[in-house]
């Protein structure tokens, strides 16, 4: 094939949060699928923060992108050319096509999709990656009962609004922290959250802890972790006997490199955080999804249908075109973006 496809390489790893040189936007000639293999035009794709880890090359659960790699990510697109009798060209799947026009993946590494049962960007929010995290790290590790309190950061997100969705409707009281005005009342205007808070507002986590137990009058149960830094801090002397902290991400330290591991929080001690943990008999569960799919099947039949009779909602943040996707990301990891951020490649 002699069309051309672009692609967004790692042009550097950054020092701090990424800047526009760290990225390159580049063309190259459309692969060729081989045996098992599927050629895909990518149509949207998705911006999530691990793809900051990535950048770094530190240890981590999976390797950094290489310098003159692809920025890795999820995306859905329509199949042109197959070499797999699980596609056919017309098919549309979901894939990690990368930021890219157009890839090539093992059929046995993809997902096909239906576009007429559900708008195919929620194969990479609602109904994908973020979705399954948020409701696995809160059924599974929350283990929430009705009457209960949850508090989530990064309430508006892909992950967080789907926690605080499940958790309403499980009978709980729930609690969004999110940053900014409109996010607080998006939070409580379509997700449902019982209160939401902005942690913009406050000056250090004391002042937030003082606003967040009057939201939590009988204390938290559940602090699903999204984001580490402040909210962390205000959050965890609020935490009842057996509570349980499930630890999805922590992105207010990824820009410090090494997928958090470089941060410094002078708010934060490791003898408070254990001696808290000890004498309240937390449960603090780290997880990476990736290791949990065989769940999935079990996710999309409890959250699809709730999806189609609106129990459920979502909201997307579209960006237009491959070549924006550095600046969206960029916005992204700085609370830019309202709902889940995906880019629109096609």
């Amino acid at each position: 094939m002699t069309e051309q496809m672009y692609r967004v390489a790692l042009a550097s790893r950054p020092t701090g949060a990424p800047e526009a040189d760290n990225f390159s936007y580049e063309s190259a000639a459309i692969p060729t699928p081989g045996e098992g293999e599927v050629l895909v035009r990518v149509h949207y794709m998705s911006l999530d923060p691990y793809m900051r880890g990535r950048m770094d090359d530190a240890k981590s659960y999976a390797a950094p992108v290489p310098i003159g790699g692809t920025m890795e990510g999820g995306g859905v697109g329509e199949v042109i050319a197959s070499n797999s009798p699980h596609f056919a060209p017309g098919d549309f799947a979901f894939g990690m096509f990368g930021w890219a026009t157009h890839a090539v993946q093992p059929a046995n590494m993809m997902r096909k999709i239906d576009p007429n049962q559900m708008p195919i960007t929620t194969a990479l929010g609602v109904l994908g990656m973020p979705g399954f995290t948020g409701w696995y790290g809160l059924t599974e590790l929350g283990r929430p009962k009705a009457g209960e309190t949850l508090v989530v950061a990064a309430a508006t997100g892909p992950v967080g609004s789907m926690v605080g969705q499940v958790a309403r409707l499980a009978g709980l009281r729930t609690v969004g922290i999110a940053g900014g005005a409109d996010k607080c009342k998006l939070a409580t205007d379509t997700f449902g959250f019982d209160a939401c808070l902005d942690h913009r507002a406050y000056p250090d986590a004391k002042a937030l802890r003082a606003d967040l137990k009057q939201a939590c009058p009988d204390g938290v149960d559940i602090y699903f972790e999204n984001v580490g830094g402040k909210v962390l801090e205000a959050v965890m002397p609020l935490m009842n006997p057996h509570g349980r902290i499930p630890i999805c991400g922590m992105i207010s330290w990824y820009n410090a490199g090494g997928l958090g591991a470089g941060a410094s929080d002078p708010g934060l001690s490791a003898p408070g955080l254990w001696r808290t943990i000890l004498v309240n008999f937390l449960s603090v569960n780290g997880f990476i999804i990736s290791n949990h799919f065989d769940r999935y099947p079990e996710f999309l039949g409890q959250i699809a249908p709730k999806i189609a009779s609106g129990e459920i909602r979502y909201v997307e943040d579209i960006a237009e075109g491959l070549e924006n996707a550095p600046q969206a990301f960029m916005s992204m990891l700085g609370g830019g973006n309202m709902g889940k951020q995906i880019v629109k490649v096609l």
